[in-house]
């Protein structure tokens, strides 16, 4: 898959796709991450991206002529590819979006800055928008580098097993069950018996009893969502009504 990442601080990058995953992805072929300047497809000596809001108000806009002049470029280069502006007005980004993403050829990820990009650049050379959720940043840089490692984890053989990500958090709208490792016991605390029983179906059992239990608890949001059978929607509606009377 090909990555286009568009930005006015290419160097942030740097540090965070130079280490773990994203390297290993790289560095294997798995993934094609590249880096763009918006101030090259600037005109003038002082490569200006940025204006002064029509109609006054405070900050400046990205304004629509670099910015279009590079979607349209990177779209040659990455054919099919879509144009994601990172923005806190775009659709809230999950894990169903990020698999969505990861069945793509190609993505360009644009990040925006100051006051927000000008409006044309939305309506007319961005294909979707996406926010990682409600607040504001100083720029799309962070949420691009949050797209980029949510859609790269879910490409074949970039964590090396399949398993490793049908159990994630939010895989099928449910919360991870708990985790534990050695030792068995630390402090007086201990890792559940059921789980060093070597009893894999009932080992499976307690995890997807865990899991939608802790949905109902931390994330009930999640739970119209979620594929339950009719006895765990059930356990689950009766965890959410407990906490709701506060026993």
């Amino acid at each position: 898959m090909i990555f286009d990442i568009l930005t006015i601080f290419p160097g942030m990058f740097e540090g965070p796709f130079s280490e773990s995953m994203i390297k290993r992805a790289v560095d294997s072929g798995k993934a094609t991450i590249r880096i763009h300047d918006l101030r090259d497809w600037t005109e003038g000596r002082h490569k200006v991206t940025d204006d002064y809001p029509y109609g006054g108000g405070p900050g400046m806009v990205m304004k629509v002529e670099p910015l279009a002049r590079a979607i349209k470029d990177l779209k040659k280069n990455n054919p099919g590819a879509p144009a994601a502006l990172m923005t806190p007005q775009g659709e809230m980004f999950g894990q169903g979006i990020a698999q969505k993403l990861s069945g793509l050829a190609g993505l360009i990820l644009v990040c925006g800055r100051y006051e927000g990009v000008d409006e044309r650049v939305r309506l007319h050379y961005c294909d979707m928008e996406i926010s990682i959720g409600d607040y504001v940043l100083t720029g799309g840089e962070i949420p691009a580098m949050a797209v980029l490692d949510a859609v790269l984890r879910l490409l074949p053989g970039v964590l090396g097993g399949e398993d490793s990500i049908n159990e994630e958090s939010h895989m099928g709208y449910l919360l991870e069950y708990p985790q534990y490792t050695r030792p068995a016991e630390y402090e007086g605390n201990k890792a559940p018996d059921i789980l060093l029983s070597g009893d894999q179906a009932k080992i499976a059992a307690w995890r997807r009893k865990e899991s939608v239990e802790r949905t109902a608890m931390r994330r009930p949001d999640l739970i119209d969502k979620a594929e339950l059978s009719e006895e765990e929607r059930r356990a689950a509606m009766d965890v959410i009504r407990r906490m709701k009377e506060g026993s």
